[in-house]
């Protein structure tokens, strides 16, 4: 693999919990199989919207208590960009109908809402607000969501942990000296210390898997093209390794936001009823990096711990090596990866009428630009390798109809680790390292997702990666239905928690 160094990058050009309130910043389509297991006193979406349509409660009651909840945990978990309060307090007070009339949720601050500003995590973009939403969040609207705000991101989402110059650290609930991850950190976060049932979250490289992973929530990843990404009018990239879903509690919230969320554009059948999973599966246990980093023996015992659990469920579970050039893959992704942090960059530039520079984005998003213009020659020749990598990822499922892997090499690693200002080199040692598995399933177009089934000694939540082919996304739900009610994680409270 082609070392990722700041060298190389420059060769190419200059191109304790407080429970207080924190100060403001910047229908019924649901089948009843669809089940979940939820511990007494905990109401998922799918509960919170039944109860609005009983009249057990109000949208703004359950909008004014999700506020409250914010408010006991923001200061410590910092995973609020942007508060629209006032904005969901008229929006309950409304006319709502869909799915989920009423229920209060995040949307992660990489995607518009009308109403409210998109900042991508950056200091250099204006701080508009939004004249429309963007696809997926009409189709959220259009379900009945309200949004509470934005949440927090890494600058345009380009790291596993959220360390926003912008905006500060995100802290992990279970234990506030570490990252919950990225780049859907702050609605994991918010999720985790259950401020609401679900939030928002998108995933270009592993971004809904490892905050949930780290959190200790469910994150599932959809097929390409299964849900609205693209804005109207948008230039397609090369490759969309980029899907918008939600990081939950519940899977059955995961279900039903899917549901309400799907393209239905001809490409894939509609979702349809989801019952926990009946017939056995083989399934390929690949706990080893593809890049040939270590695994961190926590991980590999909360694994193995799930491949016991796996068996113990009647499925064969077969010792697997994946059968692919890890460093090979790794170089080329991250270096599709930098192209569009140097995108970015450019994006940034014409927006703010300033040069490319520090004052405007981040050092490790100027870094990844630099990376990107040293390697320009190399670009086609690696978007045709990504390309083809499809049929090759499908290929392992010639024998298996699952495979299992750590989402992670680690759990969560100590804030300001990753952080965007550190050495660039020791920054990215430290993020291909943790990042070690999720990135192949983008470049599929593959159905995955992370299973909030072990925690360490240290009491971090480590979540097993189970992925299929492009389409298996019913598999992954039925699957996820049976583990949840295997092992049941909703009772499972961070240290901060608002409930």
């Amino acid at each position: 693999m082609t070392r990722l160094t700041r060298r190389a990058a420059l060769a190419g050009g200059a191109a304790t919990v407080a429970l207080a309130a924190c100060n403001p910043r910047a229908s019924d389509t649901e089948p009843a199989a669809d089940s979940a297991v939820a511990p007494a006193g905990f109401r998922d979406g799918v509960a919170i919207a039944a109860a609005i349509e009983a009249g057990e409660t109000t949208a703004l009651a359950e909008v004014e208590a999700a506020i409250a909840r914010a408010r006991a945990v923001e200061e410590a978990i910092n995973g609020i960009v942007t508060e629209t309060f006032e904005l969901a307090r008229s929006d309950a007070s409304g006319v709502l109908s869909g799915p989920f009339a009423g229920v209060p949720s995040f949307i992660k601050d990489l995607i518009d809402w009308r109403g409210a500003p998109t900042l991508k995590g950056s200091r250099g973009l204006p701080k508009q607000l939004a004249t429309a939403d963007n696809p997926f969040a009409a189709k959220w609207r259009g379900a009945g969501i309200v949004s509470l705000g934005k949440s927090a991101t890494p600058e345009a989402g380009l790291i596993s942990s959220t360390e926003p110059l912008s905006n500060g650290p995100t802290r992990n609930p279970w234990d506030l000296s570490r990252i919950p991850g990225g780049s859907s950190g702050g609605a994991a976060a918010l999720v985790a210390a259950r401020v609401v049932a679900f939030a928002h979250a998108s995933d270009g490289g592993g971004s809904i898997r490892i905050p949930a992973s780290t959190c200790g929530v469910f994150g599932m990843k959809p097929s390409r093209d299964r849900l609205p990404y693209s804005e109207p009018g948008a230039i397609p990239p090369p490759l969309q390794i980029s899907v918008n879903h939600a990081v939950t509690l519940s899977v059955r919230d995961s279900i039903a936001l899917f549901r309400a969320a799907e393209a239905l554009d001809g490409t894939y059948p509609a979702l349809g009823e989801i019952q926990p999973l009946t017939r056995r599966l083989r399934i390929g246990f690949a706990p080893e990096p593809i890049g040939g980093t270590e695994l961190h023996p926590d991980t590999r015992a909360a694994l193995e711990d799930v491949a016991q659990l796996c068996r113990d469920l009647g499925h064969t579970v077969i010792d697997y090596t994946i059968p692919m050039d890890g460093p090979k893959f790794t170089d080329a992704f991250i270096t599709y990866w930098a192209a569009g942090a140097a995108d970015f960059a450019r994006q940034v530039s014409e927006a703010s009428g300033k040069p490319i520079g520090p004052d405007i984005v981040e050092p490790w998003t100027l870094g990844l630009a630099n990376l990107a213009a040293s390697r320009l020659t190399d670009l086609p020749g690696i978007v045709g390798y990504l390309l083809g990598f499809e049929e090759e990822y499908h290929s392992f499922f010639n024998d298996l109809d699952i495979l299992l892997t750590p989402v992670t090499g680690s759990p969560a690693v100590p804030v300001g680790e990753q952080a965007p200002d550190g050495d660039f080199d020791a920054v990215m040692d430290s993020v291909l390292k943790f990042v070690a598995y999720t990135s192949p399933m983008n470049v599929a177009g593959a159905a995955s997702m992370s299973v909030p089934l072990a925690w360490s000694p240290a009491g971090l939540p480590i979540g097993a990666m189970f992925s299929g082919r492009r389409g298996d996304d019913a598999l992954m739900f039925e699957l996820a239905l049976e583990l949840e009610a295997a092992r049941p994680w909703a009772d499972r409270k961070p240290p901060l928690s608002a409930l």
